[in-house]
């Protein structure tokens, strides 16, 4: 069966925003009466390696004061004047790292929005330090992700034999988000008690023979909610 393919964020954004204006508009400030920009003009204008430094880091500015009090139309345009200096990255991360593009593109426009969010006054070139930011801050995400080796039986991680006969058993319950179109199950994974030790992180982190890499836990303060966590005893039948 054929599943027709979505457009990716990137592309949805430059539909919705081709023939957009949103209010109020950016304004070009040259050293004479400051002039209206379309967002065309203003594209162009931020990514032309001959403008004035000045005038571009003016815009960026804009940009960033936009993301954070415009109108109800200025989002996905801040976005959209931002795809120019995502879109190689973007290419690059999901060939590299045979990751799906959309994903790719959704880490990229939220490290984009952090960096514009966190923009200081006195950045002298603006442009260049929020891309440059967003593109690495992705990068290291699917660095990361590319350490993590899909196994086909849970039973032999870490060289865990799983003696369900043996005194206790304990069980891990994941169960994926809420998402879009698609399929999701929960995921289980049984390990003996005796080897949890208590069901302490670090039990489990030497058990399972992560215990270099697996030192703290910590919460960015970003994302969404991906999945949630359960580590019980099991009751025996009978």
């Amino acid at each position: 069966m054929w599943f027709p393919s979505r457009p990716g964020l990137f592309t949805t954004v430059e539909r919705h925003c081709a023939d957009s204006d949103p209010a109020p508009p950016l304004r070009l400030f040259d050293g004479t009466e400051p002039a209206p920009l379309t967002l065309l003009q203003a594209r162009a204008l931020l990514y032309d390696r001959t403008a004035c430094s000045t005038v571009k880091a003016s815009l960026w500015r804009q940009i960033a004061e936009r993301a954070r009090t415009g109108g109800p139309d200025w989002p996905m345009a801040v976005v959209w004047l931002g795809l120019p200096g995502l879109c190689r990255t973007a290419f690059n991360i999901a060939r590299c790292c045979r990751v799906d593009r959309e994903d790719v593109e959704a880490e990229l426009v939220t490290c984009y929005l952090e960096g514009l969010a966190e923009l200081g006054p006195h950045v002298s070139d603006p442009g260049a330090a929020v891309l440059r930011s967003a593109c690495s801050r992705t990068w290291e995400v699917w660095r990361e992700a590319r350490r993590e080796n899909a196994v086909d039986d849970v039973d032999l991680v870490g060289g865990i034999p799983l003696d369900e006969g043996g005194e206790g058993v304990w069980h891990a319950d994941y169960d994926p988000g809420p998402r879009g179109p698609g399929l999701s199950a929960p995921l289980r994974i049984s390990v003996p008690a005796h080897r949890v030790e208590g069901v302490r992180l670090g039990a489990l982190a030497r058990a399972w023979g992560i215990a270099g890499t697996a030192t703290s836990v910590g919460h960015s303060g970003r994302g969404r909610q991906v999945a949630t966590l359960s580590l019980r005893r099991a009751r025996r039948n009978g």
